[in-house]
Parts: structure tokens; C-alpha cells; sequence
């Protein structure tokens, strides 16, 4: 079936990506390829916060696995549910593209007044203090909180302030918003665990994701694939070791915090687990990496974070 002008659109989107081209929808082959296709089928689109990684095929699956398990594969809680918590923990992150993202799918299921407050940083109910929870609801929901410390701060480096090119005029933005909703909206059928056969089976050692095997396995293999790639020891240790003692929340508007290091590239990685709205280009030139690595860098101090921020917030609520 010939894809629509929308995907069409959002294939072509990949254009405005800063610092990498990742990889055409026509020229994909192999995991790239395959990605693409299962992202286009069950997510709707060909959503640039994941195809944007295909310079390094391991993070681009990684961040797939990530996302469909927890937000998209049909599960023991509603996805109304799930992109609440999307939409409020991009909010946290202060990753606007991300809030409209996930606000305009909270519009296509009935859920504007939700989306509308959470944008306008009103107080709305997180789905994951419910006292009725289930462990395998409870962990699904951490996983979707997981999957966007992740992609927030892949996508302020990467992306801008909006999914919507400033080309569209402003009359035009609530149409073109109705329309990228609905190709939000979940599909019929997304059975648990159908990407992952894209990476090799990992520790499955994650306490928040007991009682809910599939997004183990699938957070577990991601987190094989980023401890594989090639990240330098002086990175990894000034990373690890910050991250150690960070409580997950912002640092503030200095960059004081970053002179513990003079390793440009470890700089750079540290800025992007704490703080990613304030990487710049200054930041990443003088990181000095190619396509693939910076990808690879971005991608392993966003996971790294990640991890920390739900290990701080599943210690704060014991």
C-alpha cells in the first residue's frame, strides 16, 4: 500500500535533523530497514525522535524496543494512560516537541483538557501514584517514564522546539495537529514483543520491570546494546561517576557543574544526561565525532540518565 502525503511528509522530515543525516526511508536496508517498517506500522509514522538514530543501527533498535514495549504494544494499562505519563515527563524535561507530540495524541483519544493543562503546566494526575495499580501495570508505566528521560533528551539535541516545520503557518497548526494525532491513535493489533527479535537477549536484571517480563527483556537488551557500543573509559567514567550522586533533578542555568572534566567529548555527554536543553553547537563541535559516534554518545549518556532518574524515583516512593 502506498504510504499517505502525511508519512510521505514525515519521511521527509528527517531533512531537518541537526548535527547527523540519518538514514532515508528509501535507502534503508537491513535493521535499519526493518525498524522502519514495524516503527511505520504499529506507531503510525516514521517518528523522527527514533529514525533520527539510524546512523548507528544497535541505538536506533534499542530506542524502538524502548518505546514500543512501554508506550505501544497493547498491555495492562490503557495508552491514554501511558502518554499521560509521556506528556508529563517531557514536560519535566522541558522538551516542548515531546509535549506536543504526545499532547496531540492525548487530543485524538479524547483527552484535550489533559493535554491543554499539562501543557499550560497545570497540575494533572500521574497514572503512576494510583494505589490500584498492578506490578505488571506499575512497571509498564516506569517504562514509558523510562523511554522518555531517553527520548527527551535525544530529541533536544537533535530536534527543534516543534514536530511542525516552522513553514506552517500558525491558521494551519491546529489542522495539521488533528491530523498527526490521528495517525497517533493506537493500532488494532501491537502484541507485546514483536521487536525483539531486533537486538540479543540481554541481563534482564531491572527490579522496576518485575512482574512484567516482555518490557524486561526489552529494557534489558537495550541496555546490552548500549553498553556494547565504543564509548571512550574517560567518558563513561565521568558520566557513571556524576551520575552516581545526581538526585535527577535540573542543574540550573550554569555550566559550572561540567568543569569537572576538560574531555570535550565527556563534556558533552555530561551535559546531555543533566541538562540537554542546554547543548549547543559549540558543544557538539567540539566533541569532534562523526555521524555514528554521535549518535552512539548522545544515545548512551541519554540511557545512562534515564536509568538514574527512574532509579531515584522508584527509591524516593519506598
Amino acid at each position: 500500500m502506498a504510504p499517505t502525503p502525511v508519512k510521505l511528509a514525515l519521511r521527509r522530515a528527517l531533512r531537518d535533523v541537526r548535527y547527523v543525516r540519518p538514514v532515508s526511508y528509501g535507502r534503508a536496508t537491513g535493521l535499519v530497514r526493518d525498524v522502519y517498517r514495524q516503527l511505520e506500522r504499529d506507531f503510525g509514522m516514521l517518528a523522527p525522535p527514533v529514525a533520527l538514530q539510524s546512523p548507528s543501527p544497535p541505538v536506533l533498535a534499542a530506542s524502538w524496543l524502548m518505546l514500543r514495549e512501554s508506550l505501544v504494544a497493547t498491555g495492562a494499562t490503557s495508552r491514554a494512560d501511558r502518554e499521560v505519563v509521556a506528556t508529563l515527563v517531557s514536560q519535566a524535561n522541558s522538551c516542548p516537541f515531546c509535549v506536543e507530540v504526545h499532547g496531540m495524541a492525548l487530543d485524538s483519544l479524547g483527552h484535550s483538557s489533559v493535554a491543554s493543562a499539562i501543557a499550560a503546566g497545570r497540575p494533572v494526575a500521574d497514572p503512576r501514584s494510583s494505589a490500584t495499580l498492578s506490578g505488571a501495570a506499575h512497571s509498564e508505566l516506569t517504562a514509558v517514564a523510562f523511554a522518555f528521560h531517553y527520548l527527551n533528551r535525544v530529541v533536544s539535541v537533535f530536534l527543534g522546539p516543534s514536530p511542525l516545520p516552522p513553514s506552517v503557518p500558525d491558521s494551519a497548526r491546529a489542522k495539521a495537529k488533528a491530523v498527526l494525532g490521528r495517525f497517533l491513535k493506537p493500532v488494532e493489533d501491537a502484541p507485546p514483543g514483536d521487536s525483539l527479535e531486533f537486538l540479543r537477549a540481554g541481563s534482564r536484571d531491572f527490579a522496576w520491570a518485575e512482574g512484567n517480563p516482555v518490557v524486561e527483556d526489552a529494557f534489558s537488551r537495550a541496555e546490552a546494546a548500549f553498553s556494547a557500543l565504543e564509548i571512550s573509559p574517560v567518558v563513561r567514567d565521568v558520566v557513571s561517576r556524576e551520575m552516581s550522586t545526581w538526585d535527577s533533578l535540573p542543574p540550573g542555568l550554569s555550566r559550572s557543574w561540567v568543569d569537572v572534566t576538560d574531555d570535550p567529548a565527556a563534556r558533552l555527554a555530561l551535559v546531555v544526561a543533566k541538562a540537554p536543553y542546554q547543548v549547543d553547537d559549540a558543544l557538539v563541535a567540539a566533541a569532534g565525532l562523526g555521524d555514528r559516534e554521535l549518535i552512539e554518545l548522545v544515545g548512551w549518556a541519554s540511557f545512562v540518565a534515564a536509568q538514574r532518574c527512574v532509579t531515584t524515583s522508584a527509591h524516593s516512593e519506598d
